[in-house]
C-alpha cells in the first residue's frame, strides 16, 4: 500500500514542479516582452539586461565602474538611456535644473532608504524621501553647516594640517613613498573629529587607520550601495540571506554597527561630560548640536537620538567626498607638471605679498583665482560621486531632454557623465585644464557644476569640503614639493556611490623656503 501511495505522489509532485516551471518562463518571457516593446521607457536605448532587471545596475556597482560605463552608454545611445526597467540616466545638463531645481516637484526615490540608520526616528538629510519633512528637519541644524559657522572653525583644520604636514616631512626626511588619497582619506577623517568632537581620531597621527573607521566604511557601501539598486523586496534577503552565506556581507552588517557605536560612544562622553558640569568650552559642531537640543529641542522635537543621526551621518559620509576630491585635485595637477608650476607661483607670489597668512586662511585662499580654477577643474573631472541621483518624476509627469515622463518614472543625472560634457565644457572635456575657467564660459560652466548636487538637496556638508580643500592644498604645496612616482601610472578608481580613488603613490620633497 506504501508503495502504491508513493507511486502516485510522485508523479503529481513533478505535475506541480513542471507547471510553476511553465508559469515561471511563462512570466519571464511575458515581462520580457512588455519590457522590450510595450513598457512607456521601451523606446529609450540602453543595455538588453537593463531594460528587463535591476540586477544589471547590481552587476554595475559589483564592478565599481559605473561612471565609466555610463559615459560609454551615453557617447553610443544619446542623453537618454535607459538603465533599469523603470529608470532613465539623463545627460543633458539641462536636466540638473529641471529635475534638482528647488521647488521642482522631483522627489527621491527609495534608492536612499538602505543608508538610513534603522534607529532613527526622523530620517536623516540624505535619506528624507518627504520633500516638506526635509525641509523643516534640515531648517533646525542648517546654520550650523553654513560657510560662515564652519570659517569660525578654521583653527580646527589647521590643526589636522599641522599634523599631515609633519608627517610629510618624515616622509621626505626618509625618501618614502606613499599614497596620496589614502592620506587624503585619514586626513579628511580626522577633520570630521576635530570639528564635531574638538580631537582628531589618531588617523593622521598613528599613519593608519588605527580605529578601523575607514575599513568598516570600505566594507560598507559596495553592499548598502548593491542593495540600494536592487528591487526593494529583494533587500532584506540580500542583507540577511547574504550574511549568512558571504563573509563580506556579515562583516559589512558588522561594520555598519561599528560606525553606530562610534557615534554613540562620542555623544555620550559628552553628554557624561555636561552633566558632570566638566565641559561647556567647546566651540565644535557636537557641543553646537547639543545647544540646540537644549535650547528648542522641545519644541522641534529635537533630542539625543537626532544629535546622534548628525553625528552618524558625519562619521559615515564625511570623509570619502572630501578625501576623493582632495585626490583628484592633487593627483591631476602631479599629472599636469605646466599647471602644477603655475600654481605654485601663484602661492609663492601671493605668500610674498603678504597675501597667504600662515596659517593660509579660507578667505585668502578663495582668492586665488588659479588655485580656484584648479580646484573647480579636479571636482568637475572626478567628482565624488559616481552614480545618477535618482528622483521620481512629479504627478502629471513632465518634459525632460525634450522627452516627456510618466509620473512616477525614476530619472536621474550623473555628474560624472554631465561634468565631461563638451557643449558646455568644451572639446577637451576630458582633459584637466584650469585655464578654462577664465574664458568667456565659465559663469555658464559653472551653472552645471553638480558635485555637491542642487536645489534643496545640496550636500549639507558641501562648506566642510570647501574649506577644507581650500586651507589644505595651497598650505600642502607651499611647503612641499609633490610628485607621482610612476607617472605614466593611471590611478584606481572604486565607485560604490563614493568614487573612490587609490593607487596615487607619491614622493614629496621639502622647498626650503617654501618657494
Amino acid at each position: 500500500m506504501l508503495d502504491y501511495h508513493f507511486q502516485l505522489t510522485r508523479p503529481s509532485l513533478d505535475t506541480i514542479a513542471g507547471i510553476l516551471a511553465a508559469l515561471f518562463v511563462i512570466y519571464s518571457v511575458s515581462w520580457i516582452i512588455y519590457t522590450r516593446f510595450f513598457h512607456p521607457l521601451a523606446r529609450y536605448p540602453g543595455p538588453f539586461w537593463a531594460s528587463v532587471s535591476r540586477f544589471w545596475m547590481v552587476s554595475q556597482i559589483r564592478g565599481a565602474h559605473a561612471d565609466k560605463t555610463q559615459r560609454e552608454l551615453h557617447a553610443h545611445l544619446g542623453s537618454i538611456v535607459r538603465i533599469a526597467p523603470n529608470e532613465v540616466a539623463i545627460s543633458d545638463p539641462d536636466a540638473i535644473k529641471t529635475i534638482y531645481g528647488i521647488n521642482s516637484g522631483f522627489t527621491k526615490t527609495d534608492f536612499y532608504t538602505p543608508w538610513r540608520p534603522a534607529w532613527c526616528r526622523y530620517p536623516d538629510a540624505f535619506t528624507n524621501l518627504d520633500e516638506p519633512l526635509h525641509a523643516s528637519r534640515r531648517r533646525i541644524t542648517n546654520s550650523l553647516y553654513s560657510m560662515s559657522s564652519i570659517a569660525r572653525a578654521e583653527e580646527s583644520i589647521d590643526k589636522c594640517t599641522a599634523v599631515l604636514l609633519e608627517k610629510m616631512a618624515s616622509f621626505a626626511e626618509a625618501k618614502r613613498t606613499f599614497d596620496m588619497a589614502g592620506w587624503a582619506q585619514m586626513y579628511a577623517f580626522d577633520v570630521v573629529g576635530q570639528l564635531f568632537f574638538s580631537h582628531m581620531f589618531g588617523c593622521l597621527a598613528a599613519g593608519h587607520d588605527h580605529r578601523g573607521y575607514i575599513r568598516s566604511l570600505d566594507l560598507l557601501l559596495p553592499i548598502l550601495c548593491a542593495a540600494s539598486v536592487m528591487p526593494t523586496y529583494i533587500r532584506s534577503l540580500f542583507l540577511i540571506g547574504g550574511a549568512l552565506v558571504q563573509p563580506r556581507v556579515m562583516k559589512a552588517l558588522t561594520s555598519l554597527k561599528d560606525i553606530d557605536e562610534a557615534a554613540e560612544q562620542c555623544i555620550a562622553e559628552r553628554h557624561a561630560q555636561l552633566e558632570q558640569g566638566k565641559s561647556g568650552d567647546e566651540k565644535d559642531i557636537l557641543a553646537s548640536l547639543f545647544a540646540v537640543m537644549r535650547e528648542k529641542g522641545e519644541k522641534v522635537d529635537f533630542g539625543r537620538t537626532e544629535v546622534k543621526v548628525e553625528v552618524y551621518v558625519a562619521l559615515f559620509a564625511g570623509s570619502d567626498t572630501t578625501a576623493a576630491a582632495v585626490s583628484s585635485v592633487l593627483y591631476h595637477l602631479m599629472k599636469s607638471p605646466a599647471v602644477y608650476k603655475k600654481l605654485t607661483n601663484e602661492i609663492d607670489e601671493a605668500t610674498r605679498a603678504g597675501s597667504l597668512s600662515s596659517p593660509i586662511q579660507y578667505k585668502e585662499a578663495a582668492a586665488l583665482p588659479y588655485l580656484d580654477a584648479c580646484i573647480k577643474e579636479g571636482m568637475r573631472l572626478h567628482p565624488s560621486v559616481g552614480l545618477t541621483l535618482p528622483r521620481h518624476v512629479p504627478a502629471g509627469g513632465c518634459q525632460i531632454a525634450g522627452a516627456w515622463f510618466p509620473e512616477g518614472t525614476r530619472v536621474g543625472v550623473n555628474a560624472a557623465v554631465v561634468h565631461r560634457n563638451r557643449d558646455i565644457f568644451g572639446n577637451d572635456a576630458d582633459n584637466f585644464n584650469p585655464d578654462r575657467w577664465f574664458g568667456p564660459d565659465a559663469a555658464r560652466m559653472d551653472r552645471y557644476m553638480f558635485q555637491f548636487g542642487g536645489g534643496s538637496r545640496t550636500c549639507i556638508g558641501k562648506n566642510i569640503s570647501l574649506c577644507e580643500m581650500y586651507k589644505m592644498i595651497p598650505e600642502l604645496l607651499r611647503a612641499y614639493h609633490i610628485e607621482l612616482v610612476h607617472p605614466e601610472h593611471e590611478w584606481t578608481t572604486h565607485n560604490y556611490w563614493f568614487n573612490k580613488p587609490s593607487n596615487v603613490e607619491t614622493r614629496v620633497t621639502a622647498r626650503a623656503t617654501g618657494t
